[in-house]
């Protein structure tokens, strides 16, 4: 049964109630995360009760931050992707707004958990705060469980591997693979996340300046996404074929083809500011203008530079996706723990 999406709290189905829910910003869905959502899932099983997850959005920091520059892991349509492919049976996405920021941590358990969810058991991470001036964190948590009937587990702090001078491996957060990725280092964000960290976005209209030199292009415009290094990537893309696809195929399905790909400014064509991901495809030439692509980065070539002329980038182009078919093979061994 696919997931359900929601974005009130207030309508959650009678048969989708008494569940089992995951709460969190979950930006990122990285292996942290997915052990707060795996307890909750194995719970759900055990007492055969709906998975549910409980998120927010906008993400809290574009309230209280004053215009933020780009920061997501995961936007919205990004993180349900990854939700729906962990078997959530459904999804809250509620608006976080300063009405709702308002809300005391009393109110929250009573208006949301209790008479929203009518939750049988609550999950969340070790570091998991809420209600007006952060009021509540996970001891407010596990007493109001107590106190009103349902479950509570807090999912301690979980590590990377150690590390090979034996000192202890990094644990899973957000922040550390945003550190990673604005360093150009996409192998050390994918062992936090457990999977190659992805852009994904619907193909716009370029100049078509990358066919004119033998390298067509599919050109993303990355919105709410962090900015990671700027310049050039190997890439996995897989293309979908239709809106909401992707979050009812499950991601072992996907079809994924090699790439390498541009991100930054193009400084060689291009005087202004505005910042894209431009994709070209190995072996491909179909018209995919409006289609939905998943471009994860896998490994950081160089950094984007500007070039006298094209007939110099197109042969800087020739020799990337040299570098990058042979990336893009070596990976496909890659195991992220």
């Amino acid at each position: 049964m696919p997931m359900q999406l929601l974005r009130h709290y207030q309508d959650v189905p009678d048969d989708l109630k008494r569940s089992v829910v995951a709460i969190g910003n979950f930006d990122g869905v990285h292996l942290g995360h997915q052990a707060v959502i795996g307890e909750a899932r194995s719970r759900a099983v055990a007492t055969d009760a709906p998975l549910a997850v409980l998120t927010f959005e906008p993400h809290p920091r574009v309230l209280f931050q004053s215009d933020p520059p780009p920061f997501r892991l995961t936007p919205f349509r990004a993180k349900a992707i990854q939700m729906a492919d962990m078997n959530v049976d459904l999804l809250v996405a509620l608006h976080f707004d300063v009405e709702f920021s308002a809300k005391t941590a009393e109110e929250f358990i009573q208006d949301v958990l209790i008479d929203g969810f009518a939750a049988q058991h609550v999950v969340t991470g070790y570091d998991f705060v809420f209600g007006k001036g952060r009021g509540g964190d996970t001891g407010f948590l596990q007493r109001a469980a107590g106190e009103l009937g349902f479950g509570f587990t807090q999912v301690p702090a979980l590590r990377q591997a150690d590390k090979a001078d034996d000192t202890p491996g990094d644990i899973y957060k957000s922040s550390t693979i945003r550190e990673h990725l604005v360093a150009g280092l996409p192998g050390e964000a994918a062992r936090q996340l457990g999977r190659w960290w992805e852009i994904d976005a619907r193909v716009q209209h370029g100049d078509k300046r990358g066919r004119q030199i033998g390298f067509p292009t599919a050109n993303l415009m990355l919105d709410e996404y962090l900015r990671p290094a700027f310049g050039v990537y190997a890439v996995r893309v897989a293309i979908l074929d239709e809106v909401g696809d992707d979050v009812e195929r499950k991601n072992e399905d996907l079809v994924w083809l090699s790439g390498v790909a541009n991100l930054g400014r193009r400084p060689t064509v291009n005087q202004g500011e505005e910042e894209r991901l431009e994709v070209h495809i190995r072996d491909f030439d179909e018209d995919i203008y409006g289609r939905q692509l998943r471009v994860a980065l896998v490994d950081y070539i160089r950094p984007e530079q500007k070039f006298d002329g094209l007939d110099a980038l197109k042969a800087q182009i020739a020799l990337d996706c040299d570098i990058a078919w042979r990336a893009l093979k070596d990976a496909e061994t890659v195991e992220f723990d």
